[in-house]
């Protein structure tokens, strides 16, 4: 089993950690660490990956707390907090001032954020897809935290990169619209190349059917789209990015590449 620990200089306390499709007990095509109940997978098998996760992150000094906080994402930017109650909230992210609750999100091309305050007293989980980010999801995780924003940090894990990820001219407008940074229209501006060519795949989000498209195709960069709304919202620690989840086909699900497949988990917690 493969688990990554995110590279940053989070306070002792803050306790994180990014699931690979390695080393679980799922068949194809959620071979075989999927985690996420809602995709079709044998509910049975996924408790066993939660079971085998749990083992394997004992063996690198973390203790994962039970219970963690599941969403039904939808895409939107609500976020709740993490009460770990064994109730599914539809949200898309979850925060926690408490210990032993550990915020979940499930990604397999949209970006995972994790947060947390540099007094290792606050943590968040954020699933950012581009429509996500676009309605501002980044600015409502801000809003959860107590501390400002300038002693907040954040961890950009596995997602799609900007030479995979075609999208719709509709994505890019909705980006440069003047509801989205009307400060930084320049820099979104480079977030997005021009895909040369017809295509007919538009933008997507996990869970729906690709759409159908004649519209002008651009390759949209989701990492440098997230650090801008981090930037914006006050942001400078930030962290990660540096990986691609279409590319990377052994470790990563990606649900642009193989439509039906699982999920990886980004968890945060304080201990």
């Amino acid at each position: 089993m493969e688990i990554l620990t995110p590279d940053w200089p989070a306070p002792v306390t803050v306790q994180s950690a990014i699931s690979t499709r390695i080393g679980g007990f799922s068949i194809k095509p959620w071979d075989s660490l999927n985690l996420a109940f809602h995709v079709g997978d044998d509910s049975l098998r996924v408790e066993e990956n939660w079971a085998q996760l749990t083992r394997q992150l004992l063996t690198k000094q973390l203790e994962l707390p039970p219970s963690p906080q599941l969403l039904n994402q939808v895409h939107g930017t609500d976020l709740v907090e993490a009460l770990c109650e064994g109730v599914i909230p539809t949200a898309d992210g979850c925060f926690s001032q408490k210990r032993g609750r550990a915020c979940v999100v499930m990604t397999a091309d949209c970006l995972p954020i994790l947060l947390c305050n540099t007094a290792g007293t606050e943590v968040a989980a954020v699933h950012a897809g581009w429509r996500g980010l676009a309605a501002g999801i980044v600015s409502y995780a801000m809003s959860c935290f107590s501390s400002p924003t300038n002693q907040l940090m954040a961890y950009l894990g596995p997602a799609i990169s900007q030479k995979h990820f075609e999208v719709g001219a509709e994505v890019r407008q909705a980006f440069l619209s003047d509801s989205f940074h009307r400060n930084s229209k320049s820099k979104v501006t480079n977030c997005f190349s021009k895909k040369e060519g017809d295509s007919h795949e538009g933008g997507f989000h996990e869970g729906e059917p690709h759409v159908d498209s004649r519209a002008d195709k651009w390759m949209a960069d989701l990492y440098g789209l997230a650090r801008i709304a981090l930037n914006e919202a006050g942001v400078d620690q930030i962290y990660g990015g540096d990986f691609c989840t279409y590319e990377d086909t052994s470790r990563f699900y990606s649900y642009r590449r193989d439509g039906q497949t699982g999920r990886m988990a980004s968890l945060i917690w304080i201990s």
